[in-house]
């Protein structure tokens, strides 16, 4: 093949559901080349991944850095059309959601390079939130919409997307999860960190709850109260850090705060957890294979899955105490069943589509 494959990555999710389709066209022979934009440059958000998920290292990294969503993005637009200029990929994949998802898609289609996105047809129905547009928009943009669960397909038919652009696939984050399992310790983790033996995971990043001040307050009073029912730990995302921090999210001694984890880590912490209380889309999954409670602090979520196949519930700042109080009471079936095609063989479906494709391109 001419011209590679060419991955575009930018953010934390994103390297755990590139992981297994680079290894499953690497297994092929597939040349490929991995692009790292740099939207999450932090040690601990980017470059440990790569390290522990066996992705090889970029071959370039565009060290965009973060900003406003158009500054971000405007940067982000200019720097991957030169790569792209430059690299002549046969092939774009995109991953998730982010910013860098968005500005690969918009780079790759105005040059007329087809488009495959990995986690295509997801929806919230919420168009205040920015993943949302960024997802609407790479879907229209996509020459391959690949597909994590079966109410995605839907979605897209009603845009308008041909149903021949859409491959039902399974997901590759769970492909990621599956393959590391066995390294998932939360014994390493409790020890390293000096945590108790009984604890809630929890993770805040969405803009509609941690960038306003009143509303941060809001959600660090109930994980106060929280803590006065079972010890919490908060590994705190860069960009919560301030409003959380000034909301006083360290004032109560059952709040144990921690700089951003590993993936390694992240999971052995959420495995090891009576229950998770996140706004993140990735926990939702995480959670639904592992067995572990989902407490999602947000009115919507754009996997329903996770709560119809899963453990989680989607649940409102008032909510939140009575739900950990009845977890706390009634834990969930220890072996839920999990969503169809979330079995860990993702990246070779995927492999198979992109394959077909790069026969007919």
């Amino acid at each position: 093949m001419p011209s590679p494959v060419l991955h575009v990555m930018g953010a934390r999710p994103n390297f755990m559901k590139a992981a297994p389709v680079v290894s499953a066209l690497a297994g092929r022979g597939v040349e490929q080349r991995v692009v790292h934009t740099g939207q999450h440059y932090d040690e601990r958000m980017s470059t440990v991944f790569f390290r522990e998920l066996g992705l090889p290292e970029p071959d370039v990294n565009l060290g965009v850095g973060s900003g406003g969503h158009a500054e971000q993005t405007a940067a982000l637009l200019v720097a991957l059309e030169k790569e792209f200029l430059t690299s002549e990929p046969a092939l774009v994949v995109v991953y998730g959601d982010v910013n860098s998802t968005l500005a690969a898609a918009l780079a790759a289609a105005k040059l007329h390079i087809p488009v495959a996105h990995v986690e295509a047809g997801l929806r919230s129905f919420d168009m205040s939130m920015p993943e949302e547009v960024n997802r609407r928009l790479v879907d229209q943009l996509s020459a391959l919409c690949l597909v994590t669960s079966p109410e995605a397909i839907g979605h897209l038919a009603n845009e308008g997307i041909p149903v021949e652009r859409a491959h039902f696939v399974g997901n590759p984050m769970i492909d990621t999860l599956l393959a590391h399992l066995d390294r998932f310790d939360p014994g390493a983790v409790r020890r390293r960190y000096g945590l108790p033996a009984r604890y809630a995971a929890a993770t805040l990043h969405r803009p509609a709850n941690v960038d306003d001040p009143r509303q941060a307050a809001e959600l660090v009073a109930r994980l106060h109260e929280v803590a006065d029912l079972v010890d919490v730990v908060v590994p705190v995302h860069p960009r919560s850090r301030p409003t959380l921090d000034a909301a006083g999210l360290r004032g109560h001694r059952g709040v144990h705060v921690l700089d951003p984890l590993s993936y390694v880590e992240f999971i052995g912490l959420v495995r090891g957890a009576v229950a998770a209380i996140t706004d993140s889309g990735g926990v939702q999954e995480e959670t639904t294979v592992l067995g572990i409670p989902c407490l999602t602090l947000r009115p919507n979520t754009e996997r329903p899955i996770t709560i119809t196949h899963g453990t989680n519930r989607l649940v409102t700042p008032d909510d939140l105490v009575p739900a950990i109080r009845k977890t706390l009471t009634d834990p969930p079936p220890a072996d839920p069943a999990a969503p169809p095609l979330w079995d860990g063989q993702a990246g070779p479906r995927i492999a198979d589509v992109l394959l077909g494709a790069l026969g007919d391109h």
